[in-house]
């Protein structure tokens, strides 16, 4: 679908989108490089326009479960970005408490369930929200994203066998930037396509550029309409690339050159400035609302309070 077919009001939308998560991991980056934020920090630079079509194409009742690298999505679907700078800094008024984190993220308001530490972990909870809500009869779809490591591993292949089997709604969307942590495809799998796996069980695939919003969110809509229609799951693999090292701190694994040639922020901004679906003044501002908005959120969460001694048992269930 070119720029054309869709609306100004939807294309801004998309733009203010994907730059309000660049902002915000912009800004993550800078408060981990100043020791605000411990641990490791993955960033998702690049990834912007898989999170935002696939959103854009899926209901606020419906569930995604993000990996380690989730930033993106859980902005996309609408998490409240202070709470989440909050969570980052291990604030008390994290999504999570401060509990969680940045690889712990869950804002289940906004659909956006959980993101995971473990590679592949957050497959398996996809698949059982996605039988829970078929038993239920809600026609609500439930969407793992995971990166292309996560296709070696035995829970990505059993519940792509399950969801098949059992005709569930449910989407597998892989942001296969072609490298698991810093080892490139090629030295783990000879699969080249990792969708060529739902191939196996019988799951409709597709592969997109997942550097192109617009396609992204024409193939998760086909997907979620399938998956509404009870014709089961679906695999949308986005060919991106991450524009990061896999955590802070670490070099990326492509060079400068291609680096600047692969921001799909500015490759989306500079498409609609081309096309005349926005001024060059207004993609500024759009750019500078989102970072002004960022800074608020960073200066609230750095002022929040720790989380104190009587909190400890909080925000956690036993059976």
């Amino acid at each position: 679908m070119t720029t054309s077919e869709v609306s100004r009001d939807d294309l801004r939308s998309f733009l203010e989108s994907m730059w309000l998560i660049r902002a915000f991991e912009e800004k993550a980056a800078e408060i981990y490089a100043r020791g605000k934020i411990n641990g490791l920090l993955h960033l998702g630079m690049g990834l912007e326009g898989v999170a935002s079509g696939a959103a854009s194409a899926m209901r606020r009742d419906d569930y995604v479960f993000g990996g380690h690298r989730a930033h993106a999505h859980a902005i996309a679907r609408g998490a409240d970005i202070t709470s989440m700078m909050a969570e980052l800094a291990g604030r008390s008024t994290g999504l999570c408490g401060g509990k969680g984190g940045t690889m712990h993220l869950s804002a289940p308001d906004v659909g956006f369930v959980t993101a995971t530490g473990v590679v592949a972990g957050n497959i398996p909870l996809a698949l059982g929200a996605a039988l829970s809500a078929r038993e239920a009869g809600r026609e609500q779809v439930s969407a793992a994203v995971f990166g292309d490591g996560a296709g070696q591993a035995g829970v990505f292949h059993e519940s792509l066998n399950i969801a098949s089997l059992w005709k569930l709604p449910m989407l597998f969307i892989c942001e296969n930037n072609g490298y698991a942590e810093f080892s490139p495809l090629s030295d783990h799998t000879l699969v080249e396509r990792l969708s060529e796996y739902a191939k196996t069980y019988g799951v409709p695939r597709v592969t997109v550029d997942g550097n192109d919003v617009l396609a992204v969110r024409d193939a998760i809509a086909e997907a979620v309409q399938r998956a509404r229609a009870g014709k089961g799951p679906s695999f949308v693999e986005c060919l991106t690339h991450r524009l990061r090292g896999h955590y802070e701190g670490k070099k990326s694994e492509y060079e400068r050159s291609e680096i600047d040639s692969k921001d799909v922020v500015r490759i989306f901004e500079r498409k609609l400035i081309e096309s005349g679906d926005i001024l060059r003044d207004e993609a500024t501002e759009i750019a500078r609302l989102a970072r002004e908005r960022v800074e608020q959120a960073a200066k609230a969460a750095l002022d929040a309070p720790w989380p104190q001694a009587d909190q400890v048992t909080t925000q956690v269930l036993s059976t």
